[in-house]
């Protein structure tokens, strides 16, 4: 039983794990990440059969670390979304943030009192996944022209990107923006501006695409590993 062997079952099994987490949108059937625990469990006992207990110690730290990491990510999810009435959703290769940060009408301000949960997206971006890839996704609500709106989303996008630029450790090269305007998926299907009508879909959604990689851990990146 080879090493990379191992190694590879332990990413698929992370993959799995954090598919099938609390609010995970893409549903991970219960048996296939059992199956997936079985299989790594019987090519650990392989190994320690065939003497490589040397194989089956580093799986199994590897796998340990791996839960660490994923059990502090995860409560700092979930302490991001009771302070920021933030909804995260967790999905195979993606963590999506649908932020409380809305528009007013024909407007791309960010506001002061939206800062604080930019900075700690950011921190938790730069601090699990800091060489992913951030998309801040632009929607408006349905008023007006359709070319326009697309216009307003990714200029709201941009507003976004720029404060996460300019006022949190995310490299211009590390962030990108994208708008969907008046997109079918709105929070709120009737309603639209002038006025407060139709706020909540003048927002922004946070994604971190990390590609289905484990998260590092602080340390990690303070001591440059």
């Amino acid at each position: 039983m080879s090493t990379l062997r191992l190694t590879s079952k332990l990413g698929l099994v992370a993959a799995l794990a954090f598919a099938g987490a609390a609010g995970a949108c893409k549903t991970v059937s219960p048996d296939d990440l059992d199956a997936s625990l079985s299989a790594l469990r019987a090519d650990m006992q392989q190994a320690m059969a065939s003497g490589d207990e040397a194989v089956a110690s580093d799986a199994a730290n590897k796998f340990a670390d791996m839960e660490r990491r994923f059990a502090a990510l995860e409560r700092d999810l979930q302490q991001m979304e009771r302070d920021f009435e933030v909804t995260i959703s967790r999905l195979e290769d993606e963590l999506r943030f649908n932020v409380p940060i809305y528009f007013g009408f024909d407007d791309a301000t960010v506001e002061s009192d939206d800062q604080d949960v930019l900075a700690r997206f950011s921190s938790v971006a730069q601090k699990y996944y800091p060489d992913a890839l951030v998309t801040v996704e632009g929607f408006t609500d349905p008023s007006g022209d359709k070319n326009y709106n697309l216009w307003l989303g990714e200029e709201r996008a941009k507003t976004v990107a720029e404060y996460l630029i300019g006022s949190t450790a995310m490299t211009e090269d590390g962030v990108k923006v994208v708008s969907y305007g008046e997109d079918t998926r709105r929070l709120v299907s009737e309603g639209w501006g002038p006025g407060t009508e139709g706020w909540e879909n003048r927002r922004v959604v946070l994604v971190i695409d990390h590609d289905g990689d484990p998260p590092e851990m602080a340390s990690d990146i303070e001591s440059g590993s």
